[in-house]
């Protein structure tokens, strides 16, 4: 009997149900999902295979850079792919950004102009209150806890209390404990008379804040400001006072307790008070125990006539800073500058007073224990300036300070460096904060990525496309992502800024290989306590290696500063709490041993003491941030 042989058509779509059900039983090897709730063609699923591609080990995949994969699913990544490469994301861009998980400003809404009575803005966000106020007789407008905890509080007070007469303006604990604050006072009670604007704990304990007062109060009348507790224990940010007053009479400008305890916050007053008249300005406990302050006051009082401004204990105990007072009023009549302990900082900082006082006629000016490192180029030849217990250069109050190491802990938070010998089982020692303070984004797909700019020269291209107008925030955000990303790397430094997670591994397998794994700490138990150190084990076996370390950089999307960093000792460690011994963490620590190129100032040899190239330093890897080497 003749045996038949069973024939079996294989259509196209049944390859694809066949290649559909293969790619499903990858993504569940690599512990995702094998369900409808993970699509093979995803962000998330294609990242798996290019590991699997890429790496050549069998080493655990890292479960935390697969979750900063793009949450985007596939017909989504494909339409804005579509999009980018139109240069059309900008008309979606509230739906992109939702979707992809981005970090972009709300646009505000139609401001909220009409203002028929006092009014309490409690518990507000977002708002647009541009010209609002406008002609206001008298009254008050509170705004306590406003934008109080908010991420990312984007707020516009544009021309607001333009020309209104005695209106009085209070913001307390405004956008406190806010993260990449953008807030607008541009115009600002322009051409106001009497009234005042009064800001308490404003912006305190922020996230690099932005704040722009330009044009604030111009054309004023006997209207004044008070900025008490303004920006303290903020980080990494900066406000401009450009024009601020100009053109004023007899207004009333003081700063108390402005930007205390913040970390590297940056100041602009550039023609602030130009040409006032009779104005009035203190900056008390200004710029106090701050870390690296950078003030710029260009132009400042130019012009003015019979103005009196005092700089009383202003930036006392602060680490280092960066004072500039150029064409400081110059051309002024009858000004009255008073610098009373001044610039006392417990580590050496640079003031540079060029052209200081030019020009200017009756001016009284004094510097009474004012600190040391200052430059006075072409500094009122011609006037009479006054020094009284001027500390010298080498002077012995400061270098006192420094090395009472109380200033030094205030700027070093404790456990942030730790030498080597620390990392022993049983020795109990600080954990500093390690938590990841930027906002929550994730990487984009490189379909998208791939055709989006990313230089200076495209500057006017991004700020297109995520909205970013001139002088804002994300302008800001964008154009030091760029800077720092195309800066000339160091001596001996391999580096790359990376959008995708499939050009970090790329980037690492280019410097490492491809037998390579990727390591962060585990969590942030035990950050601000102390811990217990239990096993220990080095990497590549104790030995001398080399790693790339990749760190976030803020971006609308997730950006990662990667670079190789040769000469260094890796480690694992087990974490316990002090007192049960219970294991709470599980911490990854890298440690420098080539220190030779690192700044004098740099706050590991304020912590450690020594200096460059005579230590090795030690740190831990951060919440988000990871370090790549061979595996062992």
């Amino acid at each position: 009997m003749r045996q038949h042989t069973q024939i079996c058509l294989v259509t196209p779509l049944s390859l694809f149900f066949i290649f559909f059900s293969s790619l499903n039983v990858a993504v569940a090897a690599a512990g995702g999902s094998s369900g409808a709730a993970e699509n093979p063609f995803s962000p998330k699923a294609y990242l798996v295979r290019y590991w699997n591609k890429e790496v050549r080990n069998d080493a655990e995949k890292p479960s935390f850079l697969l979750s900063k994969a793009s949450p985007l699913n596939t017909v989504d990544s494909a339409a804005f792919a579509k999009l980018a490469a139109q240069n059309g994301l900008s008309t979606r861009l509230p739906e992109f950004c939702s979707a992809a998980n981005l970090l972009c400003f709300p646009d505000l809404a139609q401001s909220l102009e009409k203002h028929d009575k006092d009014a309490n803005f409690a518990i507000y966000a977002d708002k647009n209150f541009t010209n609002y106020g406008t002609d206001r007789l008298a009254g008050v407008d509170s705004f306590k806890n406003y934008s109080l905890g908010n991420n990312i509080p984007v707020d516009s007070f544009r021309r607001y209390s333009r020309d209104s007469v005695n209106h009085k303006d209070q913001f307390t604990s405004y956008a406190n404990d806010g993260n990449v604050v953008d807030q607008s006072f541009n115009g600002y009670a322009a051409g106001a008379t009497g009234g005042a604007g009064d800001f308490k704990k404003y912006a305190d304990s922020v996230n690099v804040p932005h704040l722009g007062f330009n044009s604030y109060s111009d054309d004023s009348n006997g209207r004044s400001h008070g900025f008490t507790g303004y920006s303290e224990n903020a980080n990494a940010g900066d406000q401009s006072f450009t024009g601020y007053s100009k053109n004023g009479n007899g207004a009333p400008n003081e700063f108390t307790g402005y930007g205390s305890n913040a970390n590297v916050v940056g100041s602009g007053f550039t023609s602030y008070g130009q040409s006032g008249n009779g104005a009035n300005d203190k900056f008390s406990n200004y710029g106090n125990d701050q870390n690296n302050p950078k003030n710029n006051f260009q132009s400042y009082g130019d012009g003015g006539n019979a103005g009196v401004e005092t700089f009383t204990s202003y930036r006392e105990r602060a680490n280092v800073g960066d004072d500039s007072f150029q064409s400081y009023a110059k051309n002024s009549n009858g000004e009255k500058m008073d610098f009373t302990s001044y610039g006392k900082s417990f580590n050496i900082g640079s003031d540079k007073f060029t052209g200081y006082g030019k020009g200017a006629k009756g001016q009284d000016i004094g510097f009474k224990i004012y600190g040391v490192n200052t430059t006075f180029k072409d500094y009122a030849k011609k006037e009479t300036v006054s020094f009284k217990s001027y500390t010298k250069a080498g002077g012995g109050s400061v270098k006192a300070a420094a090395a009472s190491g109380s200033l030094v802990k205030k700027w070093v938070e404790p456990g942030k460096f730790f030498r080597e010998s620390m990392l022993k089982k049983g020795v109990v020692m600080p954990m500093p904060d390690i938590q990841d303070k930027m906002p929550k984004r994730s990487f984009l797909p490189r379909t998208i990525l791939s055709k989006l700019p990313f230089a200076t020269s495209k500057i006017a291209t991004l700020k297109q496309i995520f909205h970013a107008a001139d002088n804002s925030s994300m302008e800001k955000i964008i154009v030091d992502a760029l800077q720092e990303c195309e800066r000339a790397p160091s001596a001996g430094e391999t580096k790359r800024c990376v959008g995708s997670a499939e050009d970090m591994i790329d980037f690492a397998t280019t410097i490492l290989g491809r037998n390579v794994v990727v390591r962060s700490t585990e969590n942030v138990n035990g950050a601000k306590h102390d811990v217990m150190v239990g096993s220990v084990k080095g990497i590549n076996g104790g030995k001398v290696t080399q790693s790339v370390s990749c760190h976030q950089s803020l971006f609308p999307y997730l950006l990662y500063y990667c670079h190789s960093v040769p000469k260094v000792r890796v480690y694992e460690a087990d974490l316990l709490d002090p007192v049960s011994k219970a294991k709470i963490n599980h911490g990854v620590a890298i440690c420098h041993l080539d220190t030779s190129a690192w700044s004098p100032t740099h706050g590991s040899f304020l912590a450690l003491g020594s200096g460059p190239g005579r230590i090795e330093v030690c740190h831990w890897i951060f919440q988000n941030d990871m370090t790549w080497t061979i595996a062992d």
